[in-house]
């Protein structure tokens, strides 16, 4: 199983279900930024939308949103969600980040959430003055869980994501780049909620960014899984120390 065929077994990228409560240690919110920099004419592009749950939340309404994932099934399962919903402005579209077939200068924002990125295509498809609004996962992203696994996303890459990704969107020619680490306590009421969440979620699962040679068959160790929840539940549930992170950048 590959990453996409991950992704499309997936279907969606809905945790609602799942009872958990978070802790945020950092004051970076990519979705107040962007429904701040977001004025009602604004013409915006989200790359990895998953379900399209978030978009349909908490982005705003603009003049045109433009959802994409690389998984058919992940779109299908947007398209499904957007009748639900009765939103007119967003278009849900197949698309691989990395072989972008948007127009070029078109987009006042684009944002990327947990999800591969070209730099240079998407400062392409910006118009001049537009912005850039990523959230990524971090190599420390449950970093106590996957030491006792001894696997998970990036857990044998030298180089952090984050720090790829700002030296590639600076290399760009982006300005004005910020990259912000984002701290949070997440807290999960039962061990079936945090099974739930690994089963759902590559936490676990050897995803790369120096190595495409992967393994993203989820197999979760009862015992160990036993172990962590025994050392770390608290009185406000099962906690997971997240690591993510954001960066901003403008087009000039």
């Amino acid at each position: 199983m590959n990453e996409l065929q991950f992704y499309d077994k997936i279907k969606n990228w809905d945790f609602s279900m799942i009872n958990h409560t978070k802790e945020s240690l950092t004051k970076w919110d990519l979705y107040e930024l962007l429904n701040l920099y977001a004025g009602k004419e604004c013409k915006i592009l989200d790359l990895g939308t998953g379900g399209g749950e978030k978009v349909l939340k908490y982005f705003p309404e603009c003049r045109e949103i433009l959802a994409t994932d690389l998984s058919n099934q992940m779109i299908k399962t947007a398209k499904e969600n957007l009748k639900k919903s009765g939103r007119k402005n967003i278009t849900f579209r197949q698309m691989d980040n990395l072989n972008m077939n948007t127009q070029k200068e078109y987009f006042d924002i684009v944002v990327a959430r947990n999800t591969c990125i070209d730099a240079n295509q998407i400062y392409k498809t910006l118009k001049v003055g537009g912005k850039l609004l990523l959230r990524g996962v971090d190599k420390l992203d449950c970093w106590s869980l996957k030491l006792l696994f001894n696997k998970g996303q990036a857990f044998n890459d030298d180089k952090p994501i984050s720090i790829i990704d700002y030296e590639n969107i600076i290399n760009a020619g982006f300005k004005q780049v910020e990259l912000v680490p984002i701290h949070v306590r997440e807290y999960y009421k039962t061990r079936d909620d945090l099974f739930a969440l690994l089963m759902k979620a590559p936490i676990l699962v050897d995803f790369s960014e120096e190595n495409s040679d992967i393994d993203a068959n989820i197999i979760i160790d009862n015992e160990k899984i036993d172990k962590y929840i025994m050392e770390n539940t608290t009185d406000k549930g099962i906690l997971l120390i997240r690591r993510y992170y954001g960066i901003t950048g403008v087009k000039y």
